[in-house]
């Protein structure tokens, strides 16, 4: 099946493992939480028990440099989607709170970031992801 929209995370490549794993969690939460359409129906196994749904789509994941990342968040902006985003100060947090205000005290033109996550329709996002290679 070829969905309509895409979904795609953005991962600074030169992160350690359990970084990327973690703000791949943290981005793609936050995109499913303010895209109810993102998520799929719930499962139920053989025995009847209920799991939570999923998101309903695949997810493309890229590795970029903070250059790229730069780039590509001007280009979400300017076909005005809302990204997620983690940057760089939010590693030294541990509370949402602290979080938000790390965001709010960051330099809007220079943002540190080590990903982002953007869904839309699938040319657009084809558009803010171009020249970017799948995360190895």
């Amino acid at each position: 099946m070829i969905y309509e929209t895409k979904t795609a995370l953005i991962l600074r490549s030169d992160l350690a493992a359990w970084q990327l794993a973690n703000i791949a969690a943290f981005l793609a939460g936050g995109l499913a939480g303010t895209r109810p359409e993102l998520m799929g129906e719930p499962y139920r196994d053989g025995a009847g028990r209920s799991y939570s749904p999923l998101i309903r789509e695949p997810v493309f994941v890229y590795g970029a440099t903070l250059e790229e990342l730069r780039r590509t968040h001007q280009r979400a902006l300017s076909r005005e989607l809302v990204p997620a985003i983690y940057i760089e100060p939010m590693f030294k947090t541990t509370n949402d709170a602290d979080n938000r205000a790390a965001v709010a005290a960051a330099p809007a033109d220079a943002l540190d970031f080590v990903g982002l996550g953007v869904h839309g329709p699938r040319k657009t996002i084809d558009k803010v992801i171009n020249g970017l290679k799948f995360l190895a």
